[in-house]
């Protein structure tokens, strides 16, 4: 079978039966296609170590970020899996080799920053009551960006306090309001008059749901007239809001399901913010 009929199979496997998103499947298509265009290989036998060795060298060339680099081996190697499974000869995955990553740096705020940067947004406007529940959402749910533009306003469940997400892959689950997030978000829909659907609107004349870019230029927005130097972003509050459950004590395994992680590895580079301060807490208590 040719292999561009493979990859049109493997594609339509990752629509229907791993329900990935559009945007995943999409990203899938260009790797794979840039593999064909750049190696020639017409059938699923030739691809040996030295193709995979010319791939490499033609990503390496190019001078892509490092995440990138090792995604697009990631989809390759993701893709012989399914030929194996489908009992296709060709090389075995485990021969593509992914480059190693440092852990990246996690930015936190301080208790201080977090608090100038909610409370930043204090006036009685319209655009100040968003920014301040876009905030707080954010804060409180630890939501991606892409999911928080994406919500609709009958999305949010006022009297259990929660809102039901359908993330990455079309995976569902429940996050949780704050007290302080839900009165913030009451105040800003009571003061909107417009019947657009979309939980955060522009503020046009005829509204129009928030965009992820604008959304980060509101958060950059109020952390800059917080006087916060660090760079700031939506997925800093993601951060914040998982570091600061670890810290009170919440367990891996409950932050994963509340950040809507598919691999506990992905949660663990939480684990090592918090450990300087188990590291005070125990040079603190146990004093001989």
């Amino acid at each position: 079978m040719e292999i561009k009929k493979l990859i049109e199979d493997y594609l339509n496997y990752l629509k229907i039966d791993k329900n990935r998103s559009p945007r995943t499947v999409e990203n899938y298509s260009r790797y794979l296609n840039v593999f064909l265009n750049v190696c020639k290989v017409k059938k699923a036998n030739e691809i040996t170590e030295d193709i995979i060795k010319k791939f490499r060298l033609y990503l390496y060339e190019k001078n892509l970020k490092p995440k990138t680099y090792g995604y697009a081996l990631i989809v390759l190697r993701n893709f012989l899996r399914f030929l194996i499974k489908r009992g296709i000869k060709t090389l075995n995955p485990e021969l593509v080799e992914l480059p190693k990553f440092h852990q990246r740096e996690i930015l936190i705020l301080t208790e201080d920053e977090l608090k100038r940067l909610l409370e930043a947004p204090s006036g009685d406007s319209l655009k100040e009551k968003r920014d301040r529940a876009i905030l707080e959402v954010l804060f409180s749910t630890g939501l991606r960006l892409s999911e928080l533009v994406s919500l609709n306003k009958d999305q949010i469940n006022f009297k259990e306090k929660e809102i039901l997400i359908k993330g990455k892959g079309g995976k569902v689950r429940v996050v949780f309001l704050s007290d302080i997030a839900l009165e913030k978000l009451k105040d800003y829909l009571n003061s909107r008059k417009d019947i657009e659907e979309a939980l955060f609107v522009n503020l046009k004349e005829k509204p129009k749901r928030l965009t992820p870019r604008a959304v980060e230029k509101i958060v950059n927005f109020w952390a800059k007239k917080a006087g916060i130097l660090k760079k700031v972003t939506p997925h800093v509050l993601r951060h914040q809001f998982a570091t600061t459950l670890l810290k009170n004590g919440a367990d891996l395994r409950s932050v994963q399901a509340l950040l809507g992680h598919s691999n506990l590895s992905t949660t663990q580079i939480y684990t090592h913010l918090t450990r300087q301060d188990l590291k005070e807490i125990h040079k603190k208590f146990l004093k001989r």
